[in-house]
């Protein structure tokens, strides 16, 4: 295997990675975001203020945005078998 070869399955792996994680950790931060103003604005400095709704949201997120996640990974594993297969 040649380092093209291993820099563009990394890359493919990376992006695949992105796609899935980059949803919900934009999410996440929207979130904070607006609970930090929040915060700041009433001066409420709860910690379970911030922890509560993130985790929420990331159950939410989770639920809605798997199927995306499971064909992202499943494209994938398809072309690194393809790969595999191909001998290169």
């Amino acid at each position: 295997m040649t380092a093209p070869q291993i820099i563009d399955i990394a890359h493919d792996g990376l992006m695949t990675y992105a796609r899935i994680a980059g949803p919900i950790l934009l999410a996440i931060l929207v979130v904070g975001l607006i609970i930090s103003f929040f915060q700041a604005i009433t001066q409420i400095q709860e910690q379970t203020l911030t922890f509560v709704p993130k985790m929420a949201l990331t159950g939410a997120a989770l639920f809605f945005l798997l199927p995306f996640m499971g064909d992202a990974l499943s494209g994938y594993m398809a072309r690194l078998a393809a790969r595999i297969v191909s001998g290169g």
